[in-house]
């Protein structure tokens, strides 16, 4: 396993055990992170978010990853969220791909793909199942998903 591999399962394994800090720490000072939930995300705010989302989970979400994969500039990995989404209390099971740049020794670019449809399926039922494919659901999803973020950071 070479440093950017370590670097990324460190990552994994404090996300799993709840371990906003360790996460964070993983990060450039001037990390980018993308993923359809948030869409762009900046320096603070992506530590902040993943505090929020481990907070959020009252220890009631299960992180398992796998395939992580790396050379001296770029990464990758798999993972699946299991947890009950906060807004409907509704089983969800995502499953995330996720790509990585890294420079000194950080990661710099976080990039999480998943398919949103299949997400707003489970946390949404019906609705999500009607209307989750659509630009305009996505939309709402990133609107809510930024409004909590803000609302959390100005609490902290």
């Amino acid at each position: 396993m070479n440093s950017n591999e370590a670097l990324i399962t460190k990552f994994y394994t404090a996300f799993a055990n709840a371990d906003a800090k360790t996460m964070s720490e993983c990060y450039h000072p001037k990390i980018h992170f993308v993923d359809p939930a948030f869409g762009l995300l900046k320096e603070d705010q992506v530590s902040k978010m993943w505090e929020m989302l481990i907070l959020r989970s009252k220890g009631n979400i299960k992180i398992e990853f796998s395939n992580i994969k790396a050379d001296d500039v770029s990464g990758s990995a798999k993972w699946i969220a299991t947890y009950n989404f906060s807004k409907t209390n509704r089983k969800v099971i995502n499953r995330v791909s996720a790509e990585f740049v890294f420079q000194d020794g950080l990661i710099i670019k976080h990039t999480d793909s998943f398919n949103v449809w299949k997400w707003s399926k489970q946390a949404f039922g019906l609705t999500g199942y009607l209307l989750g494919w659509t630009g305009y659901f996505h939309k709402k999803i990133q609107e809510q998903a930024l409004l909590s973020l803000k609302k959390f950071q100005e609490s902290k």
